[in-house]
């Protein structure tokens, strides 16, 4: 069968329906995936875009004609499916396509939580087999049988918390019309929060804004809208629900790896000595909190199919990444927009703190450039250009390049998908940030 190379991305299956990917596609990795794993039972969810159902029923036919049983979710968010493969001990596939906008349709394959198919360890294989129509034979068709995991998914992640030293405070969360709304009010319905909700119906042709709140036009409406009811605190989920993001009381973006920073400190405070994993770009606000709650900070290249096996080679707490996902040891090693919500209410409720004074040390002292990328011809050569330019400082090659000096330091990594490279800087005053920021900018520019 035909089918489109590019749409087999790092992570997942992703691509532009109908033109990319279609129900003829849902049906080939159904039996795929089958033919692959040769599971006796496979989980399936789905997201709430217009193209999912369709998607999603055709996969499963693919599956049961190569006999395997399918075990079918409905609409979930991811981190419920997550859930659904941990506790059932069976591999899944969720039709999503995450935060890319609404004409996108796509799988994340689970192998064996918290592993997940990825370019390196089955999605070039289940390529091969779709092009080649290797299917192996089957005799008969599997099973079909509908589960409700929500109950045990709201008990499991409250379960992460102790909501009797929760105080009261007013969220706005804006779930953007994506998959985490329901399940959302539902955990904080037995919390004392005051909800303030944004779009938590799920409306697959998107009426209001984007699913990803990277982008700050996504985000722009919730940030003013913390401020003008008086919350707390903001959260914002993309649109399948394994990312989070929050918006601290002045209505200000907090950057992920300042997330990453605060909660790995709670963490060890709570388990004193642990480990915690991030990724390359973070800010040495990672590392300074961490040591200074007596924890271990190891760094990992970017990407789920890193983080994951290390947080459970090291024995790790917890693993955060800048991009806003946030994986946990006692949540199956796996990434939840809801889970680090529950943290950041129990870390501020403990505190007896506001989100802004809880950055307040951390804005004073890590001034970030943010991601910034930069369309290249040749992102190798400009990654060696770099180590030429800046050979009188520490060199790691972990992740593309990262530099160290005494007072800042940054990574240049290339993107997996696009000729981008991608640069995040830090330094200790906003002055050498700037100045750092353009003169790394000018070598990656130069012609």
């Amino acid at each position: 069968m035909h089918v489109d190379p590019s749409i087999f991305k790092a992570y997942d299956i992703r691509g532009v329906y109908p033109e990319q990917l279609d129900e003829q596609t849902g049906r080939a990795v159904g039996r795929a995936f089958a033919s692959f794993l040769q599971p006796e039972q496979v989980v399936v969810g789905r997201d709430m875009r217009l193209s999912s159902p369709s998607v999603c029923a055709a996969l499963i036919e693919g599956l049961r004609q190569q006999q395997a049983n399918v075990l079918d979710l409905g609409m979930v968010s991811t981190d419920q499916y997550y859930y659904a493969c941990a506790t059932l001990g069976r591999p899944g596939v969720m039709v999503t396509a995450s935060h890319n906008p609404a004409q996108y349709c796509g799988f994340k394959m689970v192998r064996e939580m918290p592993y997940l198919l990825s370019g390196d360890e089955g999605i070039q294989d289940l390529r091969r087999l779709i092009e080649t129509e290797d299917f192996r034979p089957a005799h008969g068709k599997g099973l079909i049988e509908s589960r409700d995991v929500s109950d045990g998914f709201v008990d499991k992640v409250l379960g992460m918390v102790d909501a009797k030293r929760l105080r009261r405070l007013k969220v706005v969360a804006d779930t953007g019309n994506g998959m985490v709304g329901p399940i959302l009010k539902r955990v904080y319905d037995r919390l004392p929060v005051d909800l303030v909700g944004m779009y938590l119906d799920p409306d697959g042709s998107l009426p209001n804004h984007g699913l990803d709140p990277m982008k700050e036009e996504n985000r722009a409406e919730l940030e003013g809208r913390v401020v003008s009811e008086g919350a707390d605190v903001g959260f914002a989920f993309d649109g399948d629900g394994d990312r989070f993001f929050a918006i601290d009381d002045r209505g200000h973006f907090v950057p992920g790896d300042f997330l990453t920073a605060l909660m790995a400190q709670y963490l060890i405070e709570r388990e004193p000595g642990a480990t915690i994993i991030h990724d390359v770009r973070c800010s040495w606000a990672v590392r300074d909190l961490v040591a200074a709650a007596g924890g271990t900070a190891l760094q990992e290249r970017v990407g789920h199919s890193f983080l994951k096996p290390r947080l459970l080679r090291e024995g790790g707490v917890y693993a955060g990444e800048l991009s806003g996902h946030y994986y946990f040891r006692d949540f199956f090693g796996a990434d939840s927009g809801i889970v680090p919500s529950l943290i950041l209410l129990q870390m501020m409720s403990e505190r007896g703190q506001t989100m802004s004074q809880l950055l307040s040390p951390l804005e004073s002292r890590y001034f970030l450039s943010g991601e910034i990328n930069s369309r290249v011809e040749d992102p190798e050569a400009k990654i060696e250009a770099i180590a030429a330019r800046y050979g009188d400082g520490r060199i790691e090659r972990i992740d593309g390049i990262s530099v160290s000096f005494s007072d800042w330091h940054f990574n240049v990594r290339a993107s997996n998908t696009e000729p981008l490279l991608r640069l995040n800087l830090e330094a200790m005053s906003r002055q050498q940030m700037e100045q750092q920021r353009d003169e790394v900018l000018a070598v990656i520019l130069a012609p």
